[in-house]
């Protein structure tokens, strides 16, 4: 076993010919603010994913800064900018719509002034104490995200070890991995995004705490779970998080449903349809093309609502009231650890509710389908049903056909047999005639 990152590592200076990063790869905007900080006669660094993806090669899409200049003496230099946050004390350097973020380095001691607070489970929840570069490295996450670029030489500074974890890729925690995880629980979602977007590999000592550890995510704000799934599965390697929180024993501690039904499906057939969605949500992304959250989510969490779906129909309830039941009682027990914003669970239950309504294909029901404002991502989710079973096909090619032609589609349509018909024949009786229907009450949509 790997051991853990000490404390404190030998600091070491890795001078400009001897590292791949030029300033021709930064952004103007940040080299100023770099640059006027070294003038006023303060310390001014690049600072944390940014050094680490030039030295990978990569175009970093944020730029932060690190400086020993106080917030309020950055502002002074600096028009253009506006302080930030309570727990963490930041500037921001506008230029147009790109923020420069400029960060104080801070201590991971308290100084006794009341500005680093902690709660009794050790996590941070104020951290204002001011300190030096050393300091300031050894209290970030990842050794591969403690490095600096110090604009005064144009060197890296790394006091952690992390230069060679990136040449090596290797994901590697700062410190204690238990102290850590405990201190902010996300820290174990950030290292599967992390190792997932870098294709690194996950330090056996930061890793093998994970899975005891996975409870604490209960524990995190709800809210901030949803932006953190936003980032494993919005940003182009969906299929690769997917995968690491499973290995990692994290998928039940987000989405303790959908690792249940996954582990009770025996064919597989509902994980390889989620994977086969996490692969076509990453080919989207690389081809520039949005997604929406609400059918990444329906993606998500489809294997629990047909868990929970079957569950109700064995206890006898009607099946269009067993998949009312089943899509609420899924997005109530998920939102509970994931906050999902009403703007997408609702959109994400439509998508499952007309699943069943693709294989009916009476001339009235197929004009209101196809007039059906989710109709195209209910479709879509129709073809990744058929990566689980190949039962779907012909309902595809009707569909398909009636996109590309509805007049001959509701043609097709007009020779089915109506609903009533259908009943009739059933009980091998003859068709009854108009019958009076029941009145449908709204789906029970809600949190």
């Amino acid at each position: 076993m790997t051991e853990p990152t000490p404390q404190h590592a030998a600091p070491r200076t890795i001078p400009r010919d001897q590292h791949a990063i030029s300033r021709k790869d930064i952004s103007p905007s940040a080299l100023r603010v770099l640059y006027r900080l070294h003038e006023a006669g303060y310390g001014a660094y690049l600072v944390g994913g940014a050094v680490r993806d030039l030295l990978l090669g990569e175009h970093p899409k944020d730029f932060d800064v690190a400086t020993d200049a106080t917030p309020e003496q950055v502002k002074h230099l600096f028009r253009n900018c506006r302080l930030i946050g309570r727990r963490f004390r930041l500037a921001h350097v506008v230029y147009g719509r790109e923020i420069i973020e400029v960060a104080t380095f801070r201590a991971n001691s308290d100084d006794g002034s009341g500005d680093r607070e902690t709660d009794e489970d050790g996590r941070v929840l104020r951290d204002n104490v001011y300190g030096t570069i050393e300091d300031d490295a050894i209290r970030r996450d990842f050794t591969a995200n403690a490095l600096y670029y110090a604009i005064a030489d144009f060197s890296v500074r790394d006091y952690t070890g992390g230069f060679d974890d990136v040449g090596n890729r290797v994901l590697k925690l700062i410190g204690d991995p238990d102290t850590r995880y405990r201190e902010d629980p996300v820290r174990m979602l950030r290292a599967i995004r992390l190792a997932a977007k870098l294709r690194f590999s996950i330090d056996a000592a930061s890793a093998d705490p994970i899975p005891r550890l996975a409870p604490l995510l209960q524990e995190a704000s709800p809210a901030r779970l949803f932006e953190e799934c936003l980032k494993l599965f919005l940003a182009g390697h969906a299929e690769a998080s997917f995968l690491r929180l499973e290995a990692h024993g994290l998928l039940a501690a987000l989405m303790p449903e959908t690792a249940a039904a996954l582990a009770s499906n025996r064919s597989g057939a509902l994980r390889r349809m989620l994977l086969e969605g996490l692969r076509a949500t990453d080919a989207r992304i690389a081809a520039d093309e949005p997604v929406s959250p609400a059918f990444l989510f329906a993606l998500l969490l489809w294997p629990a609502y047909c868990r929970t779906l079957a569950m109700l129909q064995a206890q006898g309830v009607h099946a269009a009231e067993a998949e009312r039941r089943a899509a609420d009682r899924v997005t109530l027990h998920q939102v509970a650890t994931v906050a999902l914003p009403r703007r997408f669970s609702l959109p994400m239950q439509e998508i499952w509710l007309l699943q069943t309504r693709f294989s009916q294909r009476q001339r009235k029901r197929v004009v209101r389908l196809l007039a059906q404002p989710r109709f195209r991502a209910a479709y879509d989710f129709l073809l990744l049903r058929q990566t689980a079973s190949d039962s779907h096909a012909a309902d595809i090619a009707f569909w398909a056909e009636a996109q590309r032609d509805p007049d001959h589609a509701l043609a097709v349509a007009a020779l089915r047999p109506s609903l009533d018909e259908e009943d009739g024949a059933a009980e091998g009786g003859e068709s009854r005639g108009p019958r009076r229907r029941r009145r449908r009450r709204p789906a029970a949509v809600g949190h």
